[in-house]
């Protein structure tokens, strides 16, 4: 398997694998899945300024991950959230711990110090996950999101990746996507 930077070219594997959460599950609170071109200008987009990485085997897409902006106050640039999407086909065989673990590690290495995560419950394969890599539980907004017509609470996680000082520490560095 290889972890790799996505490119914009990859909006089609990402998109297929996006859509089933979109339309069968609360996973997502998106209604409508993005179409290929809309995933790769997601994909294009987030780049700019996160890591959006994908796993692929045999030029088969297996999963993706990417990180955010936890918020848009510069209090908040230090906090990045994370999301991890694997297809169905890819599932139970490591491919989120492994994208999970390379995203840790690039966020840490461009100078963030706590990952974020949001999860829709009930989702035990995703609390799992997170809290496997090392995430703690930190706090529930109970009924937040409306989607398959029930009412869905949003569990957080958070982990430290980075050192957190007194002092002022500098802005996380502008990514650079790294191939490979």
């Amino acid at each position: 398997m290889l972890i790799r930077a996505a490119r914009a070219e990859d909006g089609a594997g990402c998109a297929a694998i996006y859509a089933p959460f979109v339309t069968e599950t609360a996973v997502s609170f998106e209604t409508e899945p993005p179409t290929a071109a809309q995933m790769a200008e997601r994909i294009a987009s987030c780049l700019r300024t996160h890591p959006w990485l994908v796993a692929e085997d045999d030029d088969e897409l297996l999963g993706y991950a990417y990180a955010t902006a936890h918020r848009q106050r510069p209090a908040y640039q230090w906090a990045a959230e994370m999301s991890v999407y694997v297809a169905p086909t890819a599932r139970r065989r490591g491919v989120g711990r492994a994208l999970y673990s390379r995203l840790l590690a690039d966020l840490t290495g461009f100078g963030y110090r706590l990952a974020l995560a949001g999860v829709t419950l009930p989702n035990p394969a995703s609390v799992a996950l997170h809290e496997a890599m090392g995430f703690e539980p930190v706090g529930v907004y109970r009924g937040v999101g409306y989607k398959l017509r029930a009412w869905h609470d949003v569990g957080w996680w958070q982990r430290a990746i980075g050192a957190g000082t007194a002092d002022v520490p500098a802005p996380p560095a502008p990514h650079t996507p790294i191939s490979g």
